[in-house]
């Protein structure tokens, strides 16, 4: 069926294409939260196993939002490891760093998810993409506190 939310068809791909990478590095981010989580060491262990699992919760429920938001564009969302891997910015943890390189880490696959949200924010924007630009708007502001939060505990 013809989707006419007063969004031209190319307009909605160029913005469901700019959300999946937004998806690919939420959900990237997602996983290495999730890693992060089960093997932090050291004495900031309950800290930042509690604090991890808060964010990567946070995530499992930002990437749903995001994958229905492409869908809601009439496209469909990515949702392979392959995909992700293919679309996304952040780049998979090799080995288990240590605590204080995990919270850098995060802090840099954060501001790279807002990064990216604020790319595609542009775009959205660009055609009065509302409901696209509400969600990212919130995005952003996740993302950006949280890079602060975890900056916090590097000082």
């Amino acid at each position: 069926m013809n989707i006419d939310i007063g969004i031209e068809a190319s307009k909605r791909q160029e913005i469901a294409s700019g959300l999946s990478r937004v998806l690919a590095d939420s959900y990237t981010l997602y996983l290495k939260t999730h890693n992060f989580h089960w093997n932090v060491t050291g004495p900031m262990f309950q800290t930042l196993h509690l604090m991890f699992e808060a964010q990567y919760n946070e995530l499992a429920l930002a990437v749903d939002l995001v994958a229905e938001r492409i869908r809601a564009l009439g496209l469909p969302a990515p949702g392979t490891y392959k995909q992700f891997s293919a679309l996304s910015a952040i780049k998979e943890e090799d080995g288990v760093p240590k605590a204080q390189d995990m919270i850098k880490k995060l802090v840099e696959g954060h501001e790279t998810v807002a990064r990216t949200a604020r790319e595609v924010f542009k775009l959205a924007e660009s055609v009065s993409d509302q409901p696209t630009c509400d969600l990212l708007t919130q995005r952003m502001q996740v993302h950006e506190k949280t890079a602060w939060m975890l900056r916090s505990l590097l000082e």
